[in-house]
């Protein structure tokens, strides 16, 4: 870009793309390329091969059942802007009339197969632009177009729509300094990437700079991606809006406008990389509520947009299982999202029940007390920033604001959260559904046995625990520490710091060499000098073993009303998401002997089992959320290798204990199994650095 922050370059090392031409020739699916290409822009010679890939319209030839007719109302419109289009090409005059005739036929074939009107400014012209500077066919050209819309393309990508209510809180929760900026000059969103999204920057961008992007977009399948590209270049530009403040209304947005006109080819995948940053830096709820209201079949997102209320949302809205999932999680990295936890309920509330790890901040303080508000806000901060030094359980640099769930009680929350924005605190959320939710989710999976309620709920009795509502101060003890990092805690945290997990992991990780046995040595266990992690790296097959115990039947029993408990996903987007490093077909086997086709993926901190819905084409129930750090021994049958059981449990008392096994038949064995060592090893790396 314009100052150079983005600069980068494309790598020296092509060897890749040698082995990736071989793969088009024995046609390669989209996983195998994406792992060929890593986020890389390709040949132009291969890019048409790669795109169609990518968008899953290889071999689709939908335009041979258009109709022929051009009887659309804006049919006159449609043809001077194919027209306009072309012209400015500079193609020869006998290209420029088979090339309108083909736009034209693409335009309108696609306005009646999907049942909606064209306009001059919906950025059609800037995606067919770019489309036809990569050799496809017509046909080949519109089912790219068509993907491209119903993939990438939000459907709120209109004035005062939902997709720039997002982009406003994505901004605020990384920059509120500038979002609030740009609120008091009235520079709303909309009034400046509106072109950025519904071209895929097409429409501000050099050519050959929206190729490479599109080659990184495609690749990554995440349409929210993006969001993350414009946060970036409105991040990345913030010094020339704060520094010009005597600009107008119209000044500022016709600069933030230009700013992705700075972007070069080899700016690309440095800025992709950014925002991919960005994005892991983000809570992942809002995923959750806008997918199906912004991308897809327009009538299911209507209806979303209809039915959720996260529109009218102060901050971005953080769901109970989303903000206990990654406080629970023990491996902790410089990018992940790990939660401070501030509950805003009134004081009796707090003291009947309370996260162990919460701070209590009384929200009804800013009007009946503000000068004891202000004090307690202090605390707040000084809390935060001392248990982040002292890696307590409790820390996290992003703010959680959690309510009672109740509108009457959470209008205060809700100021609360507003003035801290206004005091510029990066990363504020609310937690959704506010504690009652969290108490749900809490108490049904301790019925499950998968946590022990009593250590992560505080119920006080009255004694020692007693908490000062109005400061946020937890009443300690005498003979605790006065000067200790966790005064502002409850006594429940004592003792949970990072060194211990540490020092566990370590164990964790040689304990696990140790039931990793070695292909053609029978049952012999890996030899105590021979037990560190790193140790493993370069072997191969590691995890493919001898006999296992035949009385290992498979996964616990499973009913209708388990089933009605999962969560439903997109099976595509989620096969499609960017953290996911490995996906295959499989066949659970369940200890009633069923077997269930089943999908395994790997991330790059979880291995995810997902089971399609046989009722909603498409859709998936997540059947399992496995931590790779709690995967204690992987064997297979010697006869039958395909046929995998992972083993779950923790580390105790220098022993594993094993709490719930899962059987698979997966075909490409192999391959999961080493992709699902390395990851084990560098989740077990991550907690020991």
């Amino acid at each position: 870009m314009a100052d150079g922050s983005l600069g980068g370059g494309l790598e020296d090392d092509t060897s890749w793309l040698s082995e990736l031409e071989t793969a088009l020739v024995e046609e390669c699916d989209f996983g195998s390329l994406r792992n060929i290409c890593k986020g890389r822009p390709v040949p132009e010679h291969l890019r048409a091969e790669v795109w169609q890939i990518c968008l899953g319209t290889a071999g689709k030839d939908a335009l041979n059942s258009f109709d022929g007719l051009y009887d659309l109302d804006c049919q006159s419109q449609i043809r001077e802007d194919c027209k306009n289009l072309v012209d400015n090409l500079g193609n020869d005059e006998e290209d420029k009339v088979s090339i309108v005739s083909d736009m034209e036929t693409i335009v309108t074939f696609y306005c009646k197969s999907r049942g909606v009107k064209y306009s001059k400014d919906n950025g059609w012209m800037d995606l067919l632009q770019i489309l036809l500077a990569v050799k496809m066919s017509p046909s080949e050209m519109y089912s790219c177009f068509y993907a491209i819309q119903n993939k990438f393309i939000p459907h709120g990508c209109k004035k005062d729509g939902k997709l720039f209510h997002l982009f406003r809180l994505l901004l605020q929760y990384h920059d509120p300094e500038l979002c609030s900026y740009l609120d008091t000059k009235r520079v709303t969103p909309d009034l400046y990437s509106m072109p950025w999204f519904n071209s895929l920057f097409g429409h501000v961008c050099h050519l050959k700079v929206c190729l490479a992007m599109w080659d990184v977009i495609f690749q990554h399948a995440d349409p929210f991606l993006v969001l993350f590209m414009g946060l970036v270049i409105l991040v990345n530009g913030r010094e020339s809006i704060l520094d010009n403040k005597e600009h107008s209304k119209e000044e500022l947005m016709d600069l933030i406008s230009s700013f992705p006109q700075a972007l070069e080819p080899e700016d690309i995948e440095d800025f992709c990389s950014l925002a991919q940053y960005y994005e892991s830096k983000t809570p992942q709820s809002y995923r959750r509520d806008y997918q199906l209201a912004m991308f897809g079949n327009s009538i299911v997102a209507q209806k979303e947009a209809e039915n959720n209320s996260f529109i009218d949302s102060l901050c971005l809205l953080v769901s109970g299982e989303e903000l206990l999932q990654a406080n629970q999680s023990s491996v902790i990295t410089e990018d992940s999202v790990r939660y401070f936890v501030v509950d805003c309920r009134p004081a009796e509330q707090y003291n009947t029940e309370h996260l162990t790890t919460a701070f209590h901040l009384d929200s009804s303080l800013m009007l009946q007390n503000p000068e004891e508000f202000n004090v307690a806000v202090q605390a707040l901060f000084a809390a935060q920033a001392q248990a982040l030094a002292a890696g307590s359980a409790a820390s996290g640099e992003h703010l959680c604001f959690m309510g009672s769930g109740r509108e009457e009680e959470d209008q205060y929350v809700n100021m609360v959260v507003a003035n801290i924005l206004q005091k510029g605190k990066q990363y504020v959320s609310i937690a959704k559904g506010g504690y009652p939710a969290i108490h749900n989710i809490l108490r049904a999976t301790s019925q499950n046995g998968d946590i022990d309620f009593s250590q992560v709920v505080s119920h006080n009795s009255g004694d020692t625990a007693s908490n000062n509502s109005a400061s946020g101060v937890h009443t300690r003890k005498k003979d605790e520490d006065e000067n200790s990092p966790m005064k502002y805690f409850s006594k429940d945290l004592l003792g949970k710091l990072s060194g211990a997990v540490k020092a566990k992991s370590a164990e964790m990780k040689e304990k696990l060499s140790s039931y990793i046995k070695n292909d053609g040595q029978g049952e012999k266990h890996v030899s105590s000098t021979e037990r560190s992690g790193k140790r493993y790296r370069n072997m191969a097959n590691v995890f493919t073993i001898g006999d296992e115990d035949e009385a290992e039947e498979g996964s616990g029993r499973e009913s209708e009303e388990d089933e009605q408990e999962k969560e439903m996903v997109s099976l595509e987007t989620w096969i499609r998401k960017c953290d996911v490093i490995y996906s295959c077909k499989c066949t659970e086997f369940r200890s009633n002997g069923r077997g269930y086709p089943s999908y395994l993926l790997v991330t790059y901190s979880h291995l995810y089992v997902l089971r399609e819905v046989a009722a909603r084409r498409g859709m998936a129930l997540i059947q399992a959320r496995r931590p790779l750090g709690s995967v204690i021994k992987i064997t297979s049958k010697k006869k039958q290798p395909e046929i995998i059981t992972f083993k779950y449990g923790t580390n105790e008392d220098d022993n594993f204990y094993v709490s719930d096994i899962q059987r698979f038949y997966i075909p490409t064995a192999s391959d999961a199994i080493r992709v699902i060592k390395q990851q084990i090893m560098k989740v077990l790396d991550a907690l020991e650095s």
